[in-house]
């Protein structure tokens, strides 16, 4: 091993997807230096599939940070998302309607591209495959980020770390437990999902079954993603491509199967389902955002975007700091951004609570259940408080 290599920067970003990514550009713009640490190789990180229904201010941010074209020129503009229920009218949740914006289904791979392509372009400086990385003196004035890369230890000298890098990454670990609280609601089934170059249904589609619950979704006129509800111990190998087509189309009413066009998977995968939320979402001079701080379930559609409001607070907070001195939205960052983080969990967990079959759902449950939507279907005043919640809250000043 070579000898330390010391690098100075104003703030360490752990973790090169789109939070991570979107962050470094937002504070290149704001005239703050950062650097990307990111563990796997770019091209493993791009080959994460990930869901990308993006709320209007998620759309907003990203055209006003000059990231918006390709989503402009690829995503597909819908209305709201539909609900099909079993034996019931289709229901739309009407973002237009109720909240005068449309959503834009745009896939996270095309996102996280465009925000490699404009950084590349910035000449900012991303680090690959940066390998046992730690945190150090999070607490105090000088903190640091060591880690190896092509057989040398590197160390990078900040002002503030932006824990971006996940779920399973190191930076909410390096938070003792006595500081963290952790809350998390694990669900019994996973969501199994195929990529297919089909031409999609050309909607957003949940449906709700007795055989289980199943989602239609598009990445663009020739790229369609579904899933279906799956035991959370499901193996890929039991489910070759004729089932999977067979069993989505049993789930849609027929007006809908009908207009699935079947075709060879390119990927497929099981997810598994979980609410996580972590408080504080600030430790010392460290900061988490996205996935490092919270997991829903994909059912709301909010993962994606609950990632970009946090970065969007925590670019404004550091920019504040760096360039007027002003802390306030340091200090609050983890306040306002859980508040948000709260409604969405809350959210993600009662649409997955009414659209899929628990194990334990018994007759009164099912009645319960059928009774909520049907309540939904009829009151405008439901109907607008979903959609306002579906579209997304806007950011807090």
């Amino acid at each position: 091993m070579q000898g330390a290599q010391e690098q100075r920067t104003q703030v360490a970003i752990i973790g090169g997807g789109p939070a991570g990514l979107l962050l470094s550009h937002l504070l290149h713009l704001g005239g703050i230096d950062s650097v990307v640490l990111e563990r796997q190789s770019r091209a493993h990180v791009l080959k994460r599939i990930r869901a990308g229904v993006l709320e209007p201010g998620s759309v907003k941010l990203l055209r006003d940070a000059g990231v918006g074209q390709r989503m402009d020129r690829e995503g597909h503009v819908h209305d709201g998302s539909w609900i099909a229920w079993q034996d019931r009218e289709p229901f739309l949740i009407n973002t237009k309607a109720h909240c005068g914006k449309p959503m834009v289904s745009h896939g996270q791979t095309a996102i996280t591209e465009e925000l490699y392509r404009v950084r590349e372009r910035d000449a900012g400086l991303i680090v690959d495959e940066a390998e046992n990385v730690r945190l150090d003196d999070i607490t105090g004035g000088a903190p640091k980020v060591t880690y190896e890369k092509d057989g040398a230890t590197r160390t990078l000298a900040c002002d503030f770390i932006a824990g971006c890098d996940g779920f399973h990454g190191v930076s909410r670990r390096c938070i003792p437990a006595r500081a963290l609280r952790t809350f998390e609601r694990a669900y019994p089934f996973g969501w199994l999902g195929i990529m297919s170059e089909t031409p999609p249904v050309g909607e957003v589609i949940y449906a709700r079954h007795e055989r289980g619950f199943a989602l239609a979704s598009l990445r663009n006129p020739m790229l369609s993603r579904y899933y279906i509800q799956c035991d959370v111990g499901a193996d890929l190998m039991d489910w070759p491509d004729d089932r999977f087509w067979e069993e989505l189309k049993q789930r849609f009413p027929p007006e809908i199967a009908d207009k699935i066009v079947t075709g060879p998977s390119i990927e497929k995968s099981i997810a598994p389902l979980r609410s996580f939320v972590a408080e504080p979402m600030r430790y010392g001079r460290l900061f988490l955002a996205g996935d490092a701080a919270h997991i829903v379930p994909p059912t709301g559609a909010k993962g994606l975007n609950l990632a970009i409001s946090d970065v969007f607070y925590l670019q404004r907070a550091l920019i504040a700091h760096f360039r007027h001195g002003d802390d306030r939205y340091l200090e609050s960052y983890s306040d306002m951004a859980l508040r948000r983080v709260w409604g969405a969990v809350r959210l993600s967990w009662w649409l997955t609570k009414l659209l899929h079959v628990f194990p334990d759902d018994d007759e009164f449950e099912m009645r319960i259940k059928t009774s909520e939507f049907d309540y939904l279907h009829a009151s405008p005043n439901a109907q607008a408080a979903l959609a306002e919640q579906y579209a997304g809250l806007p950011f807090e000043e």
